[in-house]
């Protein structure tokens, strides 16, 4: 999480006086940080609550301002993080019939650390029944001498709706990327729905060859589990043969889910073809 992150940046207004529970400290630098922070969201019946706001080490929980009765989570970066020896940990759980959306203030910038040990960054997410979460962070961004693995448990329920977005730029502007390790693993009602995993920079072979990213440096995923939707189609290609970049959407083999894959030259462009992804997929 970068610092000096502006409240701004989430486009929406926080609730005045409202403090984070359970605010723990962490272990400092140079044996890395570990830091759990957790968000539990429930449903009292007429709207949803917060009754767990733990945050931790670059983790500063803030609630915002509800929308009906879908309660609303922004991720303000504390510090510097993550680092390379860094240890970083996200649980969050919407609890049956819940609403929960969860976005972060700004880009996640991985940087080189005091060790050369990998940083880890877990994003643990449990869905409950007739429940919905959201998980639409701002992008990660790989810097130079960076070394992170970011792992995705995703354990959902059979009427659970999930709609989570993941967006990856590999290096700042005229740098290159550091190495960046990511697997996405998603059960739904208990059986597997997604196992994916990625390796992207040095040392990992061929990332960077026609096969796989050629030139582009923005990569990113939109994952869409929704009960009632008709997910039997034919995979789509958005913007294939372009220099915008281009996507795939494509239906999962044992759920009610939609997988959207995005190559991009820039952020911008990739946040486009994955909103035309999720327009596409919805069918609006």
């Amino acid at each position: 999480m970068s610092t000096g992150t502006q409240l701004a940046g989430l486009n929406t207004s926080f609730e005045p006086n409202t403090q984070a529970d359970g605010v723990e400290e962490s272990t400092g630098h140079p044996h890395g940080v570990r830091a759990t922070a957790g968000i539990r969201a429930t449903y009292n019946g007429r709207v949803t609550t917060l009754p767990q706001l733990r945050s931790d080490g670059p983790f500063h929980l803030r609630r915002m301002r509800a929308s009906g009765k879908v309660a609303r989570v922004g991720i303000i970066g504390a510090m510097s993080a993550p680092l390379g020896g860094d240890r970083l940990t996200l649980d969050i759980m919407a609890e049956d019939r819940a609403e929960l959306v969860v976005t972060t203030a700004a880009a996640t910038l991985a940087l080189r650390g005091p060790t050369t040990a990998p940083a880890t960054y877990d994003v643990r997410l449990t869905v409950g029944e007739h429940a919905s979460l959201r998980w639409l962070p701002q992008p990660l961004i790989s810097s130079a001498g960076s070394n992170l693995q970011q792992t995705y448990t995703v354990n959902l329920a059979a009427t659970s709706q999930l709609l989570l977005r993941e967006e990856q730029l590999l290096g700042r502007a005229n740098e290159k990327p550091g190495r960046l390790v990511s697997r996405i693993r998603v059960r739904h009602a208990g059986r597997p729905l997604l196992d994916q995993h990625t390796a992207y920079g040095d040392p990992e072979p061929g990332w960077d060859g026609p096969a796989v990213l050629g030139e582009h440096r923005a990569v990113g995923q939109l994952l869409i589990v929704k009960p009632e939707m008709h997910a039997h189609r034919d995979p789509v290609l958005l913007r294939e043969g372009t220099k915008d970049g281009c996507a795939v959407l494509a239906p999962l083999a044992g759920g009610p889910a939609l997988l959207a894959t995005a190559l991009a030259p820039t952020s911008s462009a990739l946040r486009e073809l994955l909103d035309e992804a999720l327009v596409h997929a919805l069918g609006t």
